[in-house]
């Protein structure tokens, strides 16, 4: 089988909201004091203070990389007012990581935005393009010697949290609910959400990608950075009778997304588990005990299955695994299923697919969008005194890293 690339990233992933703590200007700062039920992020990990601690941890381990991101919110707390200290902070990040030979995998959105970008109107604003772009053209400034640079973490995932509001507003949110069966997805969709997410609205995928677009543009004009997004793989297959509902299906919530990769220099794949179409659209994943944290089926075969399916969509534009993981309690079973998951990766780079890195989702257990139950994390966190506790997952993967990708049986 081959192995990867001297190159090749061997890392793992966070996102701010969910580590850095206390991000006060932010939207997602605003909702979780308005949404029943929904756990605050607080103090999060401290990681704002801490990065060096954790990105320390990782280069310790044997990892090469590091995928983190900037937050919009810090560096542009009011429009047109961009923080110089804020833009120094992450710089620092940035050079801490260099320094202990962790490549910088940078994400200028992952989800959060400022509080005034979203009362303007959000991503559906007039403005969003040109705020979007002011924002990059500041942030480009702090980017010498990144080397992969992500517009937007999973666009996809973005549109349907729109077309979700938009829901919510009408009153059609009962649509979606299900009282019996957790969601779908990574992201800390988790229990009392719909089973079901709703698609995303094209439309506002289509304007993700112009987006997408103007701030590549920036980006390439700016830096040398290697520049793409990342997309929420679904890994969705065909229950009988469900292929044509599978084909629309898929477009509109992934297939929209990589086609829009298509000009990019990467694009990064995020996959977690699988999940099948029948003729009525997408099926709830059935109760079992083997089902993660967050209600999704054991499956790291998703990942094999979400590489191939990007490499075909995007006609080969290089793939980066930007996030992989599983939910659980059990260390044990992190390990497994990341093993398998690595073998999928192998199996699609021997059959040509030219995959650049895997970076596990996540470095910490940390916030997952509205509670801290679920826990992806290489290393524990105590959210009393911060301690950090790396698992036996983190020098599992280190090692792997230091072997070239040789997998124990």
């Amino acid at each position: 089988m081959r192995r990867p690339t001297p190159d090749f990233l061997w890392g793992a992933a966070t996102a701010p909201h969910q580590i850095e703590g206390n991000n006060l200007n932010s939207d997602w700062w605003a909702t979780e004091r308005l949404m029943p039920g929904m756990e605050r992020s607080g103090d999060a990990c401290d990681s704002y203070h801490r990065y060096a601690e954790d990105m320390r941890l990782l280069a310790d381990a044997g990892l090469n990389a590091y995928r983190f991101g900037i937050e919009w919110a810090r560096i542009e707390p009011d429009p047109g007012h961009v923080s110089r200290a804020e833009l120094a902070h992450y710089r620092r990040m940035i050079d801490t990581a260099l320094q202990l030979g962790l490549a910088p995998v940078v994400t200028l959105n992952h989800f959060t935005v400022p509080r005034w970008f979203a009362e303007e109107g959000g991503w559906t604003g007039e403005k969003a393009l040109d705020r979007f772009v002011s924002y990059v053209q500041a942030a480009t400034g702090i980017l010498d010697g990144v080397p992969y640079v992500a517009t937007f973490n999973e666009p996809n995932m973005l549109a349907m949290m729109v077309t979700l509001a938009r829901a919510v507003e009408a009153g059609e949110l009962a649509e979606w609910q299900s009282p019996t069966v957790e969601s779908e997805g990574e992201g800390g969709q988790g229990t009392g959400r719909p089973a079901v997410l709703p698609a995303p609205d094209p439309e506002i995928g289509r304007r993700l990608a112009d987006v997408h677009a103007a701030a590549r543009s920036i980006v390439r004009e700016r830096t040398d950075a290697a520049v793409g997004w990342t997309v929420a793989a679904g890994a969705y297959t065909a229950a009988p009778g469900g292929e044509q509902k599978l084909i629309e299906e898929r477009y509109v919530r992934e297939d929209l997304y990589f086609e829009a990769a298509r000009g990019d220099d990467f694009v990064g794949v995020q996959a977690y588990s699988t999940q099948e179409v029948d003729a009525n659209g997408l099926v709830p994943t059935p109760q079992h005990p083997d089902n993660t944290q967050v209600g999704t089926a054991f499956r790291p075969d998703a990942l094999g299955m979400a590489i191939r399916h990007s490499w075909e969509v995007t006609g080969g534009v290089p793939v980066l695994v930007t996030e992989n993981g599983i939910a659980t309690a059990d260390d044990t079973r992190r390990i497994a299923y990341t093993r398998e998951a690595l073998r999928g990766l192998l199996v699609t780079a021997d059959e040509g697919v030219d995959v650049r890195g895997y970076l596990h989702w996540s470095a910490l257990d940390n916030y997952e969008w509205g509670h801290w139950e679920p826990t992806f994390g290489l290393i524990a966190v105590d959210r009393e005194t911060f301690e950090r506790k790396p698992k036996p997952s983190l020098a599992w993967l280190g090692d792997v890293a230091r072997r070239g990708g040789v997998l124990d049986s």
